[in-house]
């Protein structure tokens, strides 16, 4: 039957009747890809801030040699994760854990760790070049008001480098979208596996990689729209009020800077 269409109607036969399990697929994927990011955001951001601690001169040598086996263990760790294929990673995984450790993962335990610790990987250097990116004079300022470290970063530092990392964030959620077909390996059903079952079954390879490819791409096209308009939305108006607290003076709704002619109207 199949073999006396043609490939458009192959491709709808093939979207029509697997519709079910495209869709069970596409929200594995998605659920994964959301979910691990924002775990991997946590975990680099945890990462990052105690990279970037810096211990005063006068500080214990049980500090200091403590602080520095942390921070071998944490470069250890991104240099690994970033350094080798997430696909040999989830084998790792996945089957040393239950060889090793008796512990056998189940589907959604193994998919978030592996997919979660390898963005955590990432983030860690994003954060860590987000943290460097803010103006020095803003830590030296928090530090006099006699902030801690962890204060410094929380309240300060990260919300400004939030912004500048955000669009890495969001390359972070595409290629997890994308990445997730590593995750066939240990059997985790999800569109890229979706696609492998039904062109098995049919042998139609050509028009379910067309199918699928089009639900891949309107999930990062629409991923990354939403992520820009978050942006935008993070960047605030670009024109403002001069606001002024001395009551003598009027200048807030007096003046707007007007951002294409670059003048105070």
């Amino acid at each position: 039957m199949i073999a006396d269409m043609n490939f458009l109607q192959r491709v709808v036969y093939i979207f029509h009747t697997y519709a079910a399990s495209l869709a069970k697929g596409t929200w594995t994927t998605m659920a994964i890809a959301v979910v691990c990011t924002a775990l991997g955001c946590v975990i680099g951001f945890a990462v990052g801030v105690v990279q970037t601690i810096e211990l005063k001169h006068h500080a214990s040598v049980v500090k200091r040699a403590l602080l520095k086996v942390v921070k071998a263990l944490l470069t250890a760790y991104v240099e690994f994760f970033r350094g080798t294929p997430m696909m040999l990673q989830a084998a790792f995984i996945y089957y040393g854990a239950a060889q090793l450790f008796s512990v056998n993962l189940g589907m959604w335990q193994a998919a978030i760790l592996i997919v979660s610790v390898n963005t955590g990987a990432y983030m860690a250097e994003t954060v860590r070049g987000g943290i460097l990116s803010v103006d020095p004079g803003q830590k030296e300022g928090a530090k006099a008001i006699g902030m801690t470290h962890l204060q410094t970063m929380l309240y300060v530092v990260l919300p400004q480098a939030l912004r500048n990392i955000m669009p890495q964030i969001g390359n972070n959620l595409i290629i997890n979208i994308k990445d997730t077909c590593v995750l066939s390996i240990i059997g985790t059903v999800e569109l890229f596996f979706t696609f492998k079952s039904i062109s098995g079954a049919l042998y139609t390879y050509f028009e379910a990689a067309t199918v699928t490819l089009i639900i891949y791409f309107i999930l990062t096209f629409t991923c990354s729209r939403i992520l820009r308009a978050i942006e935008r939305k993070m960047d605030g108006p670009a024109d403002y009020d001069l606001a002024s607290t001395d009551t003598l003076e009027f200048t807030s709704g007096m003046t707007t800077y007007d951002a294409k002619s670059g003048r105070n109207l």
